[in-house]
């Protein structure tokens, strides 16, 4: 591949961290990997190197790297791996930065900084009213104005935080493979999950969209679009006709698009 300057956007989720790499605005190879805080700063900047071999990139084309984190602890490796492996300052993302929105949050440095990389994303690409799923471990729901004002949100238990908590508290019942049931009617225990907490999901999902949308009617003149985001949001989106879009990299976008906008400002500053 030639030698360019790309981007490298890091996801940090509780759950998984997602890493991507941009020429511009194409992404060229994205990567998932567990947010283990077991992990020291050169085991993450080998793991991180390998990904890249694999998509023929030389970490020395590397010139910029975006950092969203809801892991404190791992935000530091993380960074500090950027320093050492890439000669680089990530940029972390917050609510202090200048993200081109306005956060109408009561306190604004409370608010995820995924979610707030997904309502940059979901603006730029589908502009507002947005309603924004992020299928991870938590199920968040990001609601953005016309005007690209992030109005808030819902955040309710995640589709495997669930069906974990149910095999923990319930002793009869089994860890089980989160694939959609045949029926909702289970004839099996097994079944009778995936029905429940699939199906279920996908049910609370529409409710939670309605009951947003009939909100925002009071102050918008156009329903929401609805985007669908994360691990889940694929295999989701597949059971219902209420989700128009579906992004699975919308945060991997936002961190670029973040890192764009600071970086021409920085340089007009300059």
């Amino acid at each position: 591949m030639p030698a360019r300057k790309l981007l490298l956007a890091i996801d940090i989720g509780n759950t998984h961290t997602v890493l991507g790499v941009f020429r511009g605005p194409r992404i060229l190879a994205d990567w998932r990997l567990t947010s283990s805080l077991q992990r020291t700063g050169d085991e993450v900047g080998i793991q991180v190197r390998q990904f890249l071999e694999t998509a023929r990139v030389s970490p020395g084309d590397i010139t910029r790297v975006g950092i969203s984190s809801v892991v404190p602890d791992l935000t530091d490796v993380y960074a500090a791996m950027v320093r050492t492996y890439f000669r680089s300052e990530p940029l972390v993302i917050d609510s202090e930065l200048d993200l081109g929105i306005r956060i109408r949050y009561d306190d604004p440095k409370a608010v995820g900084a995924d979610r707030l990389c997904n309502a940059v994303a979901g603006f730029a690409h589908y502009g507002g009213p947005l309603i924004i799923i992020d299928f991870g471990t938590a199920t968040t729901y990001d609601v953005v104005a016309s005007n690209g004002d992030y109005l808030g949100g819902v955040i309710a238990p995640g589709i495997e935080t669930s069906a974990a908590d149910l095999h923990r508290r319930a002793a009869r019942l089994p860890k089980i493979g989160l694939q959609l049931p045949s029926s909702v009617i289970g004839t099996d225990t097994v079944s009778s999950m995936q029905a429940g907490i699939l199906l279920g999901a996908v049910d609370s999902m529409e409710g939670m969209v309605r009951r947003i949308q009939a909100e925002l009617a009071r102050r918008e003149r156009k329903p929401a679009t609805v985007i669908a985001t994360g691990g889940f949001s694929s295999f989701i989106s597949r059971s219902s006709r209420i989700v128009r879009h579906v992004e699975p990299t919308l945060v991997l976008e936002g961190i670029r698009l973040i890192c764009d906008r600071v970086n021409r400002r920085g340089k007009r500053a300059r």
